[in-house]
């Protein structure tokens, strides 16, 4: 196994090569934070990956958690790790100081999030939930509930969880039945089944705290009658100990990878003495939800693009000792090569790094809008461009991730196919993220359905500005005019396609414009990370015109105009392709009749 699962070089570039209206001297981005405060809190989360995390990749795979006597036993690494996420202040640190934390800005949480992902996925999902878990109930709970679950869960010795889904309800919440009964003043009681909860049950913690989606008796149909609860496995008592809520764990689903960390089913209320407390108002549950949803699909893509991230680290340091074959122009009795010599392989690395690297930069860049924001609620536009680049951040790095690990076994040969070697872990791994809080059919809705048309169509122009001043300011270093032009001109063409696919929506009715969303989605994406590049490239090249004394610096920097250039001449070109099938009035989708599948 690699030891190197990511480059702390190419962070902390991505991190502050923002330019634009928006950069690294807008007021609220890193808030007060230096470089070298930041260089310190990356190198401690990166020792932290590399000395905790990243020694059990393997093991937490192999030997995924098991269900025994209704208790999950998980790797005997995870209490460990939780309680040192805890003591040293990882999971409160986007938290106010009053909760021990230290109100950390979400650009560099995304960066924590991501070197832990890449140092081992499985193992940072239980901490990044019990952050969701205890945003939520700080931003909506009662003094109560606060005083009594947030300390030990920032402490990491109680797990957080997002309930949500049903066996009759996944995408769908609106037709979920998970039922809350009044009891007394904020609690109720809780029946019913919730399946696919990640970190639903583990003994690597003393106590699970689910915030859980249910309706309470009497509410209305639909998402309108959606509540939200916390309910924990065990119940907190005056004294402090704890008994059981009637949580019942009835398995643990056996999957494809991500295996080091349970998913598991839930029955509430068997023994008609499952308790949960209401958090927020009634009927308001879902819209509180999507708080932690939003984040986490945030999380869902940064996930994807550590694991997309340690795989090409894998590929490159096997391409680089693996000698196979000759040059072609070289005679036969010559010495091998490495196979990193050989163009095909240069062009898969090529792949992998401008999926990876390109996806970094998205995030990073959502939380750049995402900390303005926070900071000074009246930058609105920030807000809108963050919602309109969420589900393509979320999307893009798991759609393509699945592509860029095919890769990296593709790297490997015969090898990448056994378990010999990490790269076929990360493919099984990297599978569920384009499932994760709301598959890519989801995201593409959203997009299309809400974000694209929102305030008329507002968010799509701010876009539209931010990329044509990248292209602008690009265009003053030299070679990189005909990048800025191609770019130029894909917006072009995506305006002309969101129009004509609106005129079919006016024309056709919503089936028609919602038809190729996922397609309009891929459209969207390429040309978002293209964008991605072209800033990289333009803040590389600055790098280089301004003289860079060490060769591995000058390295560095031209290789990421040559991946920049790899992605407009490989990857951006796809969106002809695919906006030329946007735009046929024809859509089988919609006119294959059901039973038309048939064998």
């Amino acid at each position: 196994m690699t030891e190197k699962f990511m480059s702390m070089k190419n962070l902390k570039f991505t991190l502050h090569s923002r330019k634009g209206k928006y950069s690294s001297k807008t007021p609220g981005f890193l808030k007060d934070h230096t470089p070298k405060t930041i260089d310190m809190i990356l190198k401690a989360a990166f020792d932290l990956g590399k000395k905790v995390m990243h020694p059990m990749f393997e093991e937490m795979d192999r030997f995924p958690p098991v269900l025994e006597n209704g208790r999950v036993h998980v790797h005997e690494g995870v209490r460990p790790m939780l309680e040192t996420l805890g003591k040293d202040g990882w999971i409160s640190a986007g938290l106010p100081e009053k909760w021990g934390g230290e109100d950390m800005p979400a650009s560099l949480m995304h960066c924590i999030y991501f070197i832990f992902a890449a140092a081992n996925y499985s193992a940072s999902t239980f901490s990044g939930l019990t952050m969701g878990a205890a945003n939520l109930i700080l931003s909506f709970g009662t003094k109560e509930l606060q005083d009594v679950y947030l300390p030990p869960m920032l402490a990491g010795k109680w797990q957080g969880t997002m309930a949500l889904t049903e066996p009759e309800a996944g995408s769908s919440l609106g037709d979920l039945s998970c039922e809350a009964m009044p009891v007394e003043k904020e609690q109720y009681k809780i029946c019913g089944e919730k399946i696919f909860i990640s970190a639903g049950d583990h003994d690597g913690v003393d106590n699970i705290i689910h915030l859980m989606l249910a309706r309470i008796t009497g509410a209305p149909e639909g998402v309108k009658g959606i509540s939200l609860f916390l309910v924990p496995k065990f119940r907190p008592e005056s004294r402090g100990s704890l008994v059981e809520n009637d949580v019942t764990v009835t398995q643990v689903f056996h999957k494809l990878g991500y295996k080091g960390a349970p998913i598991t089913g839930l029955r509430m209320g068997e023994n008609d003495n499952c308790i949960g407390y209401l958090v927020g108002e009634e009927n308001k549950g879902l819209a509180y939800m999507f708080q932690m949803m939003n984040g986490a699909r945030l999380e869902v893509g940064m996930g994807a693009t550590g694991i997309a991230t340690t795989a090409y680290h894998s590929s490159l340091e096997y391409c680089r000792t693996r000698h196979q074959g000759r040059k072609i122009a070289e005679p036969k009795n010559s010495e091998q090569v490495a196979i990193i010599q050989h163009p095909d392989v240069k062009r898969m690395l090529l792949f992998q790094r401008a999926v990876s690297e390109g996806a970094l930069a998205l995030i990073l860049q959502c939380g750049m809008y995402e900390d303005i924001f926070t900071t000074d609620p009246s930058q609105t536009d920030c807000h809108l461009l963050l919602e309109l680049l969420t589900p393509i951040a979320k999307t893009y790095p798991s759609e393509m991730g699945i592509l860029s690990t095919s890769t990296a076994i593709q790297c490997f040969g015969g090898y990448g196919y056994c378990d010999d070697f990490p790269v076929e872990q990360h493919f099984r791994d990297m599978r569920v993220h384009t499932i994760h809080e709301g598959t890519t059919g989801i995201q593409a809705m959203d997009l299309l359905g809400r974000k694209v048309v929102a305030q008329n169509g507002r968010a799509l122009m701010l876009l539209k500005e931010e990329i044509l001043q990248t292209a602008g300011e690009a265009r003053h270093s030299a070679g990189l005019d005909d990048m800025a032009d191609q770019l130029v001109s894909y917006v072009a063409l995506l305006e002309q396609v969101t129009m004509k696919i609106a005129a079919m929506g006016k024309n056709k009715g919503m089936d028609a414009y919602l038809a190729n969303a996922t397609l309009y989605l891929e459209m969207f994406g390429i040309i978002v990370i293209a964008w991605q590049w072209l800033s990289m490239a333009h803040a590389a090249a600055t790098k280089l015109e301004q003289g860079v004394p060490k060769k591995t610096d000058q390295l560095f920097y031209e290789g990421k105009i040559h991946v920049a250039t790899y992605f407009y001449s490989h990857e951006l070109v796809r969106v002809n392709s695919i906006s030329m099938t946007l735009g046929c009035e024809t859509m089988v989708t919609l006119a294959i009749p059901e039973a038309c599948f048939t064998d």
